[in-house]
């Protein structure tokens, strides 16, 4: 049988629609489990919506509508937002789906017979937001400290779970199993919050009647966070057969529920325990914390239909840091970048080169000795570990590696088909390896180099077959609010500096003005690469460290002055805030700064000798 990989999320609220920041979360687990099922896994995927309690409640009112009207409208949104996403999950549960409510039932009867359930009254301070009781400590100046606003003041009869009973079991299980919780910050915060004791646990309610029958109590409904909570074993297959999780995925305001409350309820309850819960950070969304008040703009939907469903894709598993739990930022900005210098620049321009050199030159099957550069057990384990970030950067290394591999061997000159059968098996692992993160883009390269997507094809030659040349996987996006920020070389030379001009108020009179220079972001980089440009007598093409901007390519005409070696690792001044320009199908973004004499027969670089670290500004 094949080993079980079962895969959750947190299930979201309905009470609005999607935002980047649940999308980042289903994306995460979308990843994982394309990457185990292409292990071979037996996988099973499920997300969904938490439809009861008392916020939804009010949201449905506000519109005029009831409960489960409601619901039924924004969880298609969810649906429709996963769907524009490319997430492939098992099942979608609704925690108003029958199935979910009878088990939810059945629970808290097997709870009551281990006398875990006690009836009495609960009064505290209770976040309709958070759908929890908070005590006063708990509390930042009177108001909830996740959603930072006044909270109740409630007293109401209740049923009570005797949490209480469960520290020492609690403990013992982060002891004896540290993967439970991950990251270590999380859990290490769990455990000391469960060290200063543990209250029973109100899990009924009734001041609101938007929720499941309380199976003891007619007059009662069943806590959200109870009812949520099962949503991992009603939905884990049509008779519960994926149960326990390997993994939960959810983010940090959702931590202490599954750290601390679904053990307990688990252990009361007779259920096997999960594997690990994974506590990860949250997002902003272009510096901004992200709100209803964002609208449309943070929609998946709105993203997918500006970006393309594998850009949005790959920016998120590339650009944050899942394994560390830290919160980010989703930067359009940083997207356009991502876009334009790794998958057009890097991914594109490789399938493309290599694809029409094939269809010219032909194949011959050979041993390939250029996968041999691919880390494949390390890209593994970055993976098991959650770090996609660096999965993904040493399979772009190997991308690198490839793009070089044409160029050192100047292949559009000898067409060698021994070579271009390395790079297309070669292509052929770099498919696979990236399915999991911009599976649309795969597919569409493994049907152009005809191979299976599947781990075990990445040991197995490529059959050698027809190629021809690919359409372009990735289009450059023009990122509009950088042009309004940047000025083009063109405009900047074409300026006349002799001609008084008015800017900003003040008169130039001849000279040009300083705060016309301040707009030229110049930089120190480090060269790290000198190739060849196919077809190109006068350009190098540079790849450059520009320390905190990262790394990215410089088209400069300067072949005729420095060899390869002589360039290499030298600190240059660029300026760095230039619209790209397009040469010889190479985008180039900025331009280094060089002296030459008026006939221009000697171009001297303007180099940095000192231990000033790449990306410092020059002023």
């Amino acid at each position: 049988m094949a080993k079980k990989f079962y895969i959750t999320t947190a299930i979201d609220y309905p009470n609005a629609e999607p935002h980047v920041g649940h999308a980042y979360q289903k994306l995460i687990a979308d990843a994982l489990a394309r990457w185990h099922r292409l292990k071979g896994e037996d996988v099973f995927f499920l997300t969904g919506t938490d439809e009861h309690g008392k916020k939804i409640q009010e949201a449905a009112e506000k519109q005029g509508k009831k409960p489960k009207e409601f619901v039924d409208e924004v969880s298609e949104k969810f649906k429709e937002a996963w769907k524009s996403l490319n997430i492939k999950h098992d099942r979608f549960i609704r925690t108003t789906d029958k199935d979910h409510e009878k088990l939810v039932q059945e629970a808290i009867k097997k709870c009551d017979k281990n006398k875990d359930i006690y009836k009495g009254f609960y009064e505290g301070h209770y976040c309709v937001g958070c759908e929890a009781y908070y005590t006063e400590k708990d509390l930042t100046n009177g108001y909830c400290p996740i959603h930072k606003k006044p909270v109740e003041k409630l007293k109401e009869e209740s049923y009570f779970f005797r949490l209480s009973k469960y520290q020492k079991f609690l403990l013992d299980l982060y002891k004896k199993n540290p993967n439970f919780v991950l990251p270590d910050e999380r859990r290490n915060e769990i455990i000391s919050r469960v060290k200063e004791g543990l209250k029973d646990l109100s899990i009924s309610r009734t001041s609101f009647s938007w929720g499941i029958p309380f199976p003891l109590d007619k007059k009662h409904v069943v806590y959200v966070w109870f009812d949520a909570l099962f949503n991992y074993i009603s939905g884990a297959g049509k008779n519960h057969e994926y149960w326990p999780a390997e993994l939960h995925l959810l983010g940090k305001d959702n931590g202490w529920f599954h750290a601390v409350y679904w053990p307990a309820f688990l252990k009361s309850a007779g259920y096997e325990l999960p594997k690990t819960v994974f506590i990860h950070g949250f997002l902003t969304f272009n510096g901004q914390k992200i709100s209803k008040s964002l609208g449309s703009s943070i929609s998946p939907n709105n993203l997918v239909e500006k970006y393309g469903t594998d850009s949005v894709r790959y920016f998120v598993f590339r650009q944050f840091p899942f394994a560390e739990g830290a919160d980010g930022d989703f930067s359009e900005k940083a997207l356009v970048e991502r876009n334009n210098s790794e998958l057009a620049d890097k991914l594109g321009n490789l399938i493309s080169r290599v694809s029409s050199l094939i269809e010219k030159n032909g194949l011959e099957k050979t041993e390939n000795k250029l996968v041999k550069k691919l880390a494949l057990k390390e890209i593994e384990r970055k993976i098991e570990n959650y770090e996609l970030d660096k999965a993904l950067n040493l399979i772009f290394e190997f991308i690198d590696e490839c793009n070089l591999y044409v160029q050192q061997n100047e292949l559009w000159k000898s067409g060698d088909q021994r070579k271009l059968y390395e790079l297309a098996d070669s292509i052929k692992a770099i498919g696979i390896l990236l399915f999991p993160f911009i599976p649309e883009t795969c597919e569409k390269i493994s049907k152009q180099f005809g191979f299976k997507i599947d781990y075990k094809e990445i040991e197995k030659p490529l059959k050698a077959h027809k190629i021809i040349k690919s359409d372009i996987l990735f289009n450059k996006i023009e990122d509009n609010s950088f042009k309004k920020e940047s000025k083009s070389a063109d405009a900047t030379e074409k300026q006349n500096i002799n001609k008084p001009e008015k800017i900003e108020g003040v008169m130039n009179t001849g000279e040009v003005e300083f705060k016309d220079w301040e707009k030229l972001d110049l930089r120190v980089a480090q060269i790290k690469k000198v190739e060849d440009i196919e077809n190109a007598d006068k350009l190098y093409k540079l790849t450059v460290d520009v320390g905190e901007l990262g790394e990215r390519v410089i088209c400069a005409g300067i072949k005729k002055f420095y060899t390869k070696e002589k360039l290499k690792n030298k600190k240059i001044v660029i300026i760095a805030n230039l619209e790209p320009r397009n040469l010889k199908g190479i985008e180039s973004r900025g331009m280094l700064l060089a002296a030459s004499t008026s006939n221009h027969e000697k171009v001297i670089l303007l180099t940095i000798d000192s231990d000033i670290p790449a990306g410092s500004r020059i002023s």
